[in-house]
């Protein structure tokens, strides 16, 4: 049954704030996937925080339009299924890579992120990303590194002294007992 104009419009503001939202999108067909296998991809999506959506390529070409995902617009054809990654640019392709892993009837069609297109056969380094606290705690490592080896390097004289003195001492108790 087609969409009223009520209900296409909805769709296309609901798509568009997505897309505004997102900071990565993955566009995949999905020919061949049955109700349960589109589910569990969906269930998998949800988990990962990362919105997923079947929409008529001619609303999903209007909702892109203006954002910088309007990239997408000359690719969206076919049956596709998108997905919209909220926090992390990484988890929609982690997602779609894992999902596709298991069920090849998934096909990678288009993937973009920062306002261009990236080749479908590089998900892994999208995919591969860190995640935001992972980011933030490789930043902390990088930032407490020096100051670990500055602390590291002022205390070594006195533990140097301090194994010397234990050096003496063990050398004086052998040649007295």
């Amino acid at each position: 049954m087609p969409l009223s104009l009520d209900e296409k419009k909805a769709v296309v503001a609901e798509v568009a704030e997505a897309a505004k939202s997102a900071t990565s999108i993955i566009a995949a067909e999905y020919r061949g996937l049955n109700v349960a296998e589109m589910t569990e991809l969906r269930s998998q999506a949800r988990a990962a925080g990362v919105h997923v959506r079947v929409v008529p390529n001619n609303l999903a070409k209007r909702a892109v339009e203006s954002t910088e995902f309007e990239c997408l617009r000359e690719g969206l054809s076919g049956p596709l299924v998108l997905a919209f990654a909220r926090e992390d640019p990484g988890s929609a392709a982690r997602v779609v890579r894992d999902y596709r892993r298991a069920n090849q009837k998934l096909k990678i069609r288009l993937v973009a992120f920062g306002g261009k297109l990236v080749d479908p056969d590089n998900i892994d380094s999208l995919a591969n990303l860190p995640t935001y606290d992972e980011a933030i705690a490789r930043l902390m490592g990088v930032l407490k590194a020096p100051v670990t080896k500055l602390a590291r390097t002022l205390a070594e004289p006195h533990a140097r002294l301090v194994r010397a003195l234990d050096a003496i001492r063990r050398q004086k108790e052998e040649s007295a007992g």
